[in-house]
């Protein structure tokens, strides 16, 4: 090829792979981003030092002047209550932190009461058209985005300590049968209390003796859960139940494998 005929020179590189927004919000790319939603969370958790939650969940509707209002400030003190006690357990175990959903309603109560307490405070928010948006009273370096509903449910039980499950719809049934359905089948290597806050809701919408009775679960499995009415009563259960261990980095639920009485690590 003669010299003047030689192709122009190149004035841009391409894009690395993993700097390349177009590629990585494609569907090849998808694993990539069910990927980021595990391990970005798990860096900042390390970095702030939380190792065990106690998680809230109810619904984003609910207000304190609605129907159902009572919930909301029972679920504001109940938060600030678990923050008080934790703060108090000795500096070498778990200190539980409040997580919520990270949005309104309950969870906005939740993450109220603990910020009110002194007390840092997890949301695991999830991007939808309405309804959710991260409340006010969340920790900065706490609060997350999820696009994933998996991978948002997979971190509100890889910390999980205890359970509160306050009034709710379709989106607290899944999570709460989620976490009911891992300990039924024994997918944890640790137990994860469960406490049903307002039992004259959750006997009316779930009758949970005719399950048992209709055999679709074991009598037994109905001791996975217990019921409180009040803040305090509620904190008298979290504290029977919930013995201060030494810490971990962090304290994930380990799932356990067939045959094997060890956890998977």
């Amino acid at each position: 090829m003669e010299p003047n005929n030689l192709p122009p020179a190149r004035t841009s590189q391409p894009p690395l792979a993993y700097a390349d927004t177009s590629f990585l919000e494609s569907d090849a790319a998808r694993p990539l981003r069910i990927l980021a939603e595990y391990l970005e969370p798990l860096e900042r958790f390390k970095t702030a030092g939380v190792h065990a939650t106690i998680v809230f969940f109810g619904s984003a509707r609910l207000r304190p002047d609605g129907p159902l209002g009572r919930y909301y400030a029972d679920a504001r003190a109940l938060a600030a209550g678990v923050t008080r006690w934790s703060a108090s357990l000795p500096p070498h175990t778990h200190h539980y932190v409040v997580c919520s959903g990270g949005g309104g309603g309950i969870m906005e109560a939740a993450n109220r009461g603990a910020a009110e307490a002194g007390g840092k405070t997890v949301g695991l928010n999830i991007s939808l058209p309405r309804e959710q948006h991260p409340n006010a009273y969340l920790s900065d370096e706490l609060t997350f985005e999820f696009h994933y509903f998996f991978m948002r449910k997979l971190w509100f039980a890889h910390l999980a300590r205890a359970l509160i499950a306050f009034p709710g719809g379709f989106g607290t049934l899944d999570e709460l049968t989620e976490i009911l359905t891992l300990a039924q089948t024994r997918k944890l290597a640790r137990e994860i209390p469960v406490i049903l806050y307002g039992p004259a809701y959750w006997n009316e919408i779930i009758d949970f003796d005719a399950l048992s009775r209709h055999g679709v679960i074991d009598a037994e499995d109905l001791a996975l859960f217990e019921f409180a009415d009040r803040p305090e009563e509620a904190l008298a259960i979290l504290q029977r139940r919930l013995v201060p261990e030494a810490r971990e980095q962090p304290g994930f639920a380990h799932s356990r494998l067939r045959g094997r009485s060890e956890p998977r690590r």
